[in-house]
Parts: C-alpha cells; structure tokens; sequence
C-alpha cells in the first residue's frame, strides 16, 4: 500500500508542475516483463511522449507493482476526480480518490469478478460498471462508496450470453449499457455477441449476434464505444477474431439497436482489429489492428458508415492509442498480452498533419518490457477521446 501512495502523491507533484509545461505529455503506461524473462517484473511508468520535449521518451517515474496483481487498465471517473485501476490477476479493484491529499490507494473486494477487464462510469458519475471477462459478469458498483451493489451474471437463463464479458460502453440518455461477449481468458473458446442491459437496473434486455458467419460466428466482439455527439447515438464494436469493424444504430422509436457491418479488414492483410479512438469533433475515428500492426482512420462524420481513409504502420501488437491534447500526434501502444508475433513492446508516434509515422519509443522494449496500456494523464486528458479499453 505504501508504494501505491507514494506513487500517486508523485503523480499529484507531476499534474500541478506540468500545468504551466507546455511542451510536455505524460502518459501512464503499466508494464510487464517480455517472455523468457529470468525474473518476471511488473511496473507502473511516466512517460514525457511529447516529441518537442527535451524529455522525449524518459522514463520520469516508475513503481514496481507485485507480479500476481496483474494490473490492466487505468480508467478516471466523468469528472475525473478518481482513478480505477483493475487487475488480471485477482478479484479486486483498485480506487485512488484523486481530491484528497495525501493520496491513498483502497482496494474494493470484488469476489465474483475474475479477469477484471474493462471500467465506465455512468454520466452522473454514480455508478461503475466493470466487465469480468473470467466469471462471466458484469458488477455494478456505487461509485460514491465505491462498493459493489450487484451481479450481472451468465448464470441467468436471460443472462446467458454474457460470456467473457470484455468491453463496455454506457449511454445514460438511452438508459442502455452494451457489453461485448470477447473470448475465454485462456483463448480457447470464443464468444459472438453484444449484450444490451439497461444501466439504470443492470437487467439484461436484449443480445445481439455480431458476425457475418452463422452462430457460433466466434467473431469475439471486444471492444464497444458510443461515437460522439451521435444523434441518434450509434456505436462501433470491433470483432477481433472476425477481422470487421460493426456499427449498432439505434432506434429512439423501438427502443433497440440494429448492427450492420462497416468495413473488413481481411482485404488490406490486417488482422485482430482491437481498440476505438475518436478525436475531439467526433469526425475522425481511428481503429488499430494487432496483426501486424496498423491504424485505420476513418472520416466519421456519418456514423452509421464510417468512410475508411488509409492505413498508417504502427508495429506488431497495435493495441490502446491516445491522442495529444492538441489532436497533432497519435500515440500507439504496440503489445497485446505479450503474445508471440504481437507484442513488438514499442511506442508508435504519428503526427496527423502529415498522416506519417514520426518515430518510435522503444523506452521499455530495450528494456525486456511490454507496455500493456498507455493513458494520458487527467490534465492532458481529452474527454471525447475516451478509449473502450479502453
């Protein structure tokens, strides 16, 4: 515990020195240790990203964190004012209460979740959702309390698709959550669908097959997210063993969502499409793809068909992306799970005016890690630019 809160004051000293920065990003990266590895070393890193910092690619701080937790995701609450951090590796989530100095990490028991996986908040910052990709559930927590209230479960005939529940996405003016049904953790067996609960009960109303095969499609739907100031809302859901980009539409008169496919990524030689990323309009929709590592960029000004406009290279793995706070650099974090062919361990740095890969931070690759997420800090944070992941 004491090193959680060490490493949270040293990220409050970091958010109040880089408010008057200007050619400074810090992003937060967790890390592992690359396989083969004698000693297997987990760790939580600050980054300076900005390629017109002096400090570009340094490493400003690190925590080790205990090899068995696993760390996954780092994910902030609407108003920012807490950080979630879940874990792989046991049946807890982490909360850091961001207006309260000093800074203390708490751990929320969360006994029927396993695989912790993916963590929204509802829009009146009330309450949490978080996929249990390992347990088949979705808990919902009271976010002020920070305790879990209930159990989505499979175990429940009506509930029974939610398998592997991995990403998640919530639209509190439809009163709708929509959860993906990815793969069995160790891989072996995978899921086809898109869950529809209602956020304000978490009762299961409908679910959805996302596949252009017949059931079982094991398309593995894994990442879902509401496109920006969409009306009426629409999201995009990326099948990762499928290798096709989804969008769900829906209907304010039938109260249900309609899903077509939007673009195959089979054509252009790509596959395992993974993480969504919109930019501050809503206009521009970014999609990477592990295998073997690329961003496709879309024109999203309509939604329901997103115009594909190129591919740009990233490096094996192309997994989470984050945008700079002015929208001029595009960073991807090339590693997924550290599995062999798509876990290069590098930073890919794009700069979007010219729609070119500038460099690449190879910080924690020459190191014998694999960066598993890369997340802006709160004050470089852009709120249209939230990840499904992410």
């Amino acid at each position: 515990m004491t090193r959680f809160r060490l490493f949270f004051l040293t990220v409050l000293l970091l958010l109040s020195s880089t408010a008057l920065a200007s050619a400074e990003i810090l992003a937060l990266l967790n890390y592992e240790s690359k396989p083969g590895q004698p000693v297997r070393r987990e760790g939580i890193a600050i980054m300076d990203i900005d390629p017109d910092s002096a400090d570009f690619g340094k490493i400003l701080m690190e925590i080790p964190l205990p090899p068995d937790l696993v760390a996954h995701h780092i994910f902030f609450n609407r108003d920012r004012s807490k950080a979630y951090i879940t874990a792989l590796g046991k049946s807890i989530l982490h909360v850091v209460d961001l207006t309260h100095f000093p800074y203390r990490l708490r751990a929320i028991a969360v006994p029927d979740c396993q695989v912790g996986e993916d963590l929204v908040v509802s829009e009146d910052n009330r309450t949490w959702y978080l996929t249990c990709m390992g347990s088949s559930n979705v808990i919902m927590g009271d976010a002020r309390s920070d305790k879990p209230i209930k159990t989505v479960s499979a175990a429940a005939p009506a509930a029974a698709t939610i398998l592997y529940p991995h990403g998640i996405a919530i639209h509190n003016g439809i009163d709708r959550v929509l959860v993906t049904s990815t793969v069995k953790p160790d891989m072996s067996e995978a899921g086809d669908s898109v869950t529809v609960l209602e956020a304000s009960t978490g009762n299961v109303l409908s679910t959805h097959k996302i596949g252009s095969k017949p059931a079982p499609a094991k398309s593995a739907p894994v990442e879902v997210m509401f496109s920006p100031k969409a009306d009426p809302p629409v999201v995009h859901i990326t099948n990762m063993m499928e290798g096709t980009l989804w969008a769900g539409v829906w209907d304010p008169k039938s109260k249900a969502f309609s899903f077509h496919q939007i673009d195959d990524f089979g054509p252009r030689e790509q596959g395992m499409p993974l993480e969504i990323l919109y930019n501050a309009k809503g206009d521009r929709l970014f999609v990477t793809t592990a295998k073997p590592g690329y961003v496709n960029l879309y024109d999203n000004t309509d939604p329901r068909q997103p115009k594909f406009l190129k591919t740009i290279p990233a490096a094996a793995g192309a997994h989470h992306s984050v945008l700079s706070p002015d929208e001029r650099y595009l960073f991807v974090q090339n590693s997924l799970l550290n599995l062999e062919g798509m876990s290069d361990g590098s930073i890919t740095v794009i700069d979007l005016k010219s729609d070119k890969v500038l460099g690449s931070i190879d910080t924690l690759k020459a190191q014998g890690f694999n960066p598993n997420c890369i997340m802006l800090l709160p004050n470089h944070f852009q709120e249209s630019s939230m990840r499904a992941s992410r």
